[in-house]
């Protein structure tokens, strides 16, 4: 019954990110690529989702207190259980127009460093959200492989991919991992250092969207050569006198309060290089090191780890969407990726 089902049913590849979640599916690409966020209101103890995805996101941090809008992935793993299932089906039925009795396969990708308990969750909530079969594939893999870096060769690939709550640095060779560490740091960890830096240096309190956008508009991990940079106009409470005020802000100030996390990555880096056996190291140094995720976007991150490392350092082509064509690719090519999808636990 199971191939038959299979003729019917479009085989997809998820990646469900702390910031965002894409769908691929199988023979069509990647056709949903939305914010991780969910709104939903509490009636008589239940959970209504009014919103998910692009409108759910506008309503991040300007909800009234009957609703509440929230991220379900914290740090690359399921924080919210039933939300989290909720967002997964909904985003499933988005992609899957008939819902009949197509029931897909669905390979998620999960960040390396996740405990037994939290890939269960996922698989849970990926089964109860309507799978046929769950298979999960470890992200650095799934990143290695969308970033188009020849990973089943019997030579060092470094791969670092920072996404919105976790860095994952892999070395992978002959198609698995030698050797990777999981750091809790990426894209939200910046967010909050520039909220907390404008909070010390200018008693100025700004929310999670102003800090994103500060980060995504003017971010930088360096000084910048005239020691001001580009600024940008910024909105926010002044703590002193408790009033709504406007602001500039510039990327040498922005440079400043990143270097904190930038400075975890490179740290990263630099241990994953320590622990690699002297015959990949000598491949990496020829390779060079690739950075996907949406954190790789930040202005001269590639700069940064080159001045730290001395290696090589590139950015993929189509940094968001390396892990989800990775997942997908592993989708496409089942048979001779069997080894890193791991479908029993």
């Amino acid at each position: 019954m199971s191939s038959f089902t299979g003729l019917f049913s479009s085989d997809m590849a998820i990646d469900l990110g702390t910031a965002n979640t894409l769908v691929y599916v199988k023979g069509r690409g990647i056709i949903l690529n939305e914010p991780s966020v969910v709104a939903y209101h509490v009636k008589d103890g239940r959970k209504q989702v009014l919103a998910v995805g692009e409108d759910a996101k506008l309503m991040l941090g300007r909800t009234p207190g009957s609703i509440m809008a929230i991220r379900p992935m914290r740090e690359g793993v399921i924080a919210d259980f039933d939300v989290a299932e909720e967002m997964i089906k909904h985003f499933i039925r988005k992609v899957h127009k008939r819902t009949t009795f197509s029931k897909p396969k669905i390979i998620v990708c999960v960040p390396h460093g996740a405990t037994p308990v939290e890939k269960r969750a996922i698989r849970q909530s990926v089964l109860s959200a309507g799978a046929r079969r769950a298979g999960l594939i470890a992200e650095p893999i799934a990143a290695a492989i969308g970033a188009g870096m020849p990973i089943t060769d019997p030579t060092g690939n470094m791969v670092v991919d920072i996404g919105g709550g976790t860095t994952e640095v892999a070395v992978l060779s002959l198609g698995d991992i030698v050797y990777a560490r999981s750091v809790r740091v990426g894209g939200d960890r910046m967010d909050e250092a520039i909220v907390s830096y404008l909070r010390r240096q200018q008693n100025l309190l700004i929310g999670e969207a102003t800090a994103e956008r500060i980060k995504t508009t003017i971010g930088t991990s360096r000084m910048p050569d005239d020691g001001r940079g580009a600024s940008l106009q910024i909105r926010g409470r002044d703590l002193l006198n408790g009033v709504p005020k406007e602001t500039e802000i510039n990327q040498a100030q922005v440079a400043e309060a990143l270097a904190e996390p930038v400075q975890a990555i490179c740290e990263a880096v630099m241990t994953a290089l320590e622990a690699t056996p002297p015959d990949l190291a000598a491949d990496i140094v020829d390779r060079g090191v690739m950075l996907t995720g949406g954190g790789a976007l930040l202005g001269d991150l590639d700069l940064a780890l080159r001045e730290q490392t001395g290696l090589a350092v590139s950015v993929a082509d189509e940094t968001m969407n390396c892990v989800a064509l990775g997942t997908g690719k592993a989708l496409e090519y089942e048979k001779q990726l069997r080894h890193v999808i791991d479908y029993e636990s």
